[in-house]
């Protein structure tokens, strides 16, 4: 072994290029992957330290004790508890002080009239709690809210905004109240809770405006007399707390407030970003894979020297995979450092784009170094290992022949693999997307095709290589050609460089495939479903915004140019035990705006013990028109109510409807998502939308859209995520056409000789450049269309399997002009990754060349 190993040392120190983009492959990848997990682990241990900070003062928290959570959701909505529970905490012994907090959303509006938050993040509104240490904000400028319509602003949240101290601006509950800034706070320590945004105001106020009635509150926070532990002040409260409510120490508030941010948007986001590492490391694979395979076939005569001088299969194989984990160990471990300056970037780049990343240095845990550089070595070594076998496979009697020849093209065994695995791929999605809709058995046929894709890559290049290559034969004369030819010397090694390029486009595919299709769905359920003018809304999501004052609606009605407007609001209950979202308006209006489909039974009279419900939802819960539903409200009480209706299209209008006087009696703070307007016959759309915007300045100034513009807000966010995937797959991109250069370099290096006697009978240094950048781009080519089609494949499965999983029923689009643009894109890349291989091959001396051995 040891001469394997010197073997292996020389062989690096003599070829070092051979291997830099090998290197360059897996230290992207691995820096990446590290870059993500220090992340990660930082804003864990950064949020969970802000909360341990914040609440360090309250002992133990008081609240109701069950929660209803609807589908699709994480976080349960709670009862409010009675805030005279106060006085009756105070006595207990052990209790030092105890306060309500009163919590609802109120969003604020900037000085530049726009809202402050609201895309994605909570923006909150409550009482300020005056005993400090309970309170989790700390006055850094000006003072406390003391008279009604005075308040304390969450320090992020004014910069945000561009308020100061003195500022008059409305805050949205979501009736428009006028405030006044008095003062800015902190949430230990930080400027806010990342983007959350906080309006901290008089109880008076806070119960006024946040809670449908005065005397309730979201919690009690109690902090316990100098040496009563958290354990028993929570045994002691246990004691005198109703039934329905509970307390738990102000540790588990904590651990319960970080679990919420790690669930709601650190896991997601550390996991969409492993999604990208892993498919970068997977583009690294093939063009590792590659690099070792060509470098192996090269050595060919030097591998049988060695095996007839005596050296074992285990030697030769033995020195390769030795070059590959030295390679991987470095790359690796530079990759980590990467990864490092990674993670420190992204901590001096949040706060840039408006998200605060708190403060503090970097938290580096045992798995986040330790799995990056395993990861890293461990693909290079497995991305090495077919080619190192091989090696160890050569014949002595090798030494005698002046190349190989590549047949894996008409492999038999290759094909039958990859026709397996191409009828199983077929097999599973059919049964995933039309028998039984499941994303599992559909995403388990997306793998398979992907495997059928590179298994038959081979046979395929030929055929493809041939068409698509057919052009530049006719345009380019004997440069085409000859790049032709070039590329169809060897499919293996061609599929094998297309084939990391292929996976980079088919995600980036994917995903278009899939936004467009969103965004069709979105369209058609709003055309479909939506039959008034234009639609009032607050463009928020997520936990954001304040939504809409539902004196909104009726204000809007009283428009002479209009002749229905009805508000949906929102509520929650649990439907024979289970959690369900409850739409809130007036049903008559609301069959006159919106598209219901067939409507069994009669929207007209559901009063206060009616409810109309979906065919789906009525269906699932074996009810008919005169069937009675019973629905069990956050404050405890369980009622009967009557099915009146039953329609066929729940989409817009949700799959329960209650009338406003029936949610009455058990709403908390009230507002209304969407407000939908039908002009009267005759009335110009812009002068009612007009009429309609000047009332709606008059509570708060949310958006007023058309119907079309509507439904394309909606899917506003889906182009946010769609730029932020085509930005993190560049990574995997720029990985596969390093896999292109690093190939072409290589080949030019076993074409010495070749390249050399063109040059010899004529050919001129352009000549040459074109014909390697042309070759480089039909390899591009072959793996763009691969990635396309394969793209589109996955997408469609993605997109049928989505809707047969879901309520929702899915859109299948082609977007065909993005699709263009990223075949465009795949092409010019093609042609950049040939520009230093092209150069180089020119640069040859004709002598030599033809001199090499």
């Amino acid at each position: 072994m040891n001469a394997s190993l010197r073997l292996s040392v020389s062989s690096l120190r003599a070829h070092k290029r051979r291997f830099a983009g090998t290197f360059l492959a897996v230290f992207l990848g691995v820096a990446f992957l590290a870059g993500t997990l220090v992340m990660g682990d930082t804003l864990r241990a950064s949020f969970s330290s802000m909360f341990g900070d914040a609440t360090a003062g309250t002992d133990a928290v008081v609240r109701s004790a069950d929660t209803i959570t609807t589908p699709g959701e994480s976080q349960g909505v709670r009862q409010p508890v009675d805030t005279s529970l106060v006085r009756t905490i105070e006595k207990v012994p052990g209790v030092a002080a105890a306060a309500p907090q009163i919590q609802g959303r109120g969003q604020l509006v900037g000085t530049d009239g726009k809202p402050v938050g609201g895309q994605g993040p909570p923006t909150l509104a409550g009482n300020w709690i005056t005993d400090s240490r309970l309170n989790p904000y700390r006055i850094a400028e000006g003072r406390a809210p003391a008279r009604s319509g005075e308040v304390v602003v969450n320090r992020g949240a004014a910069d945000k905004g561009g308020l100061r101290i003195g500022d008059t601006t409305t805050l949205r509950t979501p009736d428009p109240v006028e405030v006044t800034v008095v003062g800015l706070a902190t949430f230990g320590g930080q400027d806010g809770m990342a983007q959350v945004t906080f309006t901290g105001m008089t109880r008076a106020d806070a119960e006024k405006y946040l809670t449908a009635r005065p005397g309730q509150a979201a919690s009690i926070q109690v902090r316990a007399d100098p040496g009563v532990s958290q354990a028993r002040l929570v045994s002691e409260l246990t004691s005198v707390l109703p039934e329905g409510v509970e307390a738990i120490t102000g540790q588990e508030s904590a651990r319960e407030n970080t679990d919420m941010i790690s669930s709601q948007f650190l896991t997601l986001f550390t996991t969409f970003l492993l999604v990208f590492s892993g498919v970068a490391l997977l583009v690294a694979t093939f063009s590792i894979h590659n690099t070792f395979a060509i470098v192996v076939a090269q050595r060919t005569r030097d591998n049988a020297l060695l095996r007839a001088l005596g050296a074992s299969r285990r030697q030769v194989a033995g020195a390769t995979l030795v070059e590959a984990g030295a390679v991987a160990v470095v790359a690796s471990a530079a990759g980590l450092v990467g990864g490092l300056g990674i993670a420190a970037g992204l901590q001096a780049l949040f706060p840039a784009i408006g998200f605060p990343f708190p403060e503090g240095g970097l938290v580096i845990g045992t798995l986040s170094l330790l799995l990056p550089l395993a990861v890293g070595i461990l693909v290079c070594l497995g991305s090495a290992l077919l080619p190192a076998v091989r090696a160890g496979r050569t014949a002595p009697l090798a030494a005698l022949r002046e190349s190989a020849v590549d047949r894996s093209a008409g492999s038999r065994t290759r094909t039958v693999v990859g026709g397996a695995c191409a009828a199983a791929a077929l097999a599973s999605t059919l049964v995933g997307v039309l028998v039984s809709p499941s994303l599992w058995s559909a995403g388990l046929g997306g793998v398979l095709a992907l495997v059928a894709f590179v298994v038959l890559g081979p046979a395929a290049s030929r055929f493809a290589v041939r068409a698509l290559g057919a052009p530049v034969d006719r345009l380019r004369g004997v440069t085409g050609g000859l790049a032709r030819r070039n590329a169809l010397r060897s499919p293996k090694r061609t599929a094998a460089t297309a084939s990391a390029l292929m996976i980079g486009v088919a995600v980036v595919s994917l995903f278009t495939v899939f936004g467009a299709s969103l965004k069709a769905t979105m369209d058609r359920t709003v055309s479909r479903s939506f039959a008034g003018d234009v639609a009032v809304s607050n463009p928020s999501f997520g936990a954001g915004g304040s939504g809409l004052s539902p004196k909104l609606a009726p204000a809007i009605a009283r428009q002479p140019a209009v002749a229905e407007a009805v508000g949906l609001g929102r509520g929650v209950a649990k439907v024979d035990g289970s959690g369900r979202a409850l739409t809130v308006t007036d049903p008559v209006a609301l069959g006159r705006v919106f598209d219901l489909g067939t409507v069994r039974g009669s929207l007209d009279h559901l009063g206060t013990q009616g409810i109309a419900i979906t065919e789906e939802e009525a269906g699932r819960q074996h009810l008919t028109v005169g069937g009675t539903a019973r629905l069990a409200f956050t404050d405890g009480t369980t009622r009967p109510f009557t099915v009146r209706a039953v329609y066929g299209r729940s989409e817009l209008a949700g799959d329960y409807v209650i009338t406003r006087a029936a949610w009455a009696p058990h709403r908390t703070q009230d507002s209304d998502t969407l407000v939908a307007v039908a002009f009267r016959p005759g009335v110009d759309p812009a002068e009612g939308k007009a009429a309609v915007q000047q009332v709606a300045e008059r509570y708060g100034n949310p958006s007023v859209q058309t119907r079309d513009e509507y439904a394309r807000s909606s899917a506003g966010g889906i182009d946010m995520m769609l730029s932020l995937v085509y930005a993190l797959l560049a990574l995997a991109v720029f990985i596969a056409l390093l896999g292109i250069a690093n190939t072409l370099t290589l080949a030019i290096h076993e074409r010495t000789r070749e390249l050399g006697l063109l040059r010899a009978v004529g050919q001129t240094r352009s000549q040459l450049r074109a014909m390697v950048r042309w070759e480089s781009v039909l390899v591009a080519a072959f793996g763009t269309t691969g990635g396309l089609v394969l793209g589109a494949f996955l997408g469609w499965v993605l997109v049928e399997a989505s809707g047969g999983a879901s309520d929702t029923a899915f859109a299948f689009a082609l977007p065909p002009v993005r699709l263009a643009v990223v075949a465009l894109v795949g092409l010019a890349a093609g042609a950049l990754a040939g520009l230093r291989p092209a150069r180089r091959a020119a640069r040859l001396d004709v002598l030599r060349a033809i001199a090499a051995e």
